[in-house]
């Protein structure tokens, strides 16, 4: 990756990505509370991957606006 970017396509990219986990981060989160789980270790698996991609929308956020996960 040698390209050189400017702040504002930076900041689309990060945007893009912010939007990307946010995205699986409800689907993982419906996969979790889905009632048709019968396998509890399916429910678990959904459970992690919703707080990893939770995780990592929300270190994009502070990214994009400092401070905005301290908000009550």
């Amino acid at each position: 990756m040698t390209d050189t970017v400017d702040a504002d396509e930076l900041l689309r990219r990060i945007q893009r990505a912010r939007t990307w986990a946010q995205q699986e981060e409800r689907h993982w989160k419906a996969e979790s509370e889905s009632p048709e789980k019968e396998d509890p270790n399916e429910a678990l698996k959904a459970e992690i991957f919703a707080s990893a991609y939770e995780a990592v929308r929300k270190v994009l956020d502070e990214v994009i606006e400092p401070g905005v996960n301290d908000r009550g």
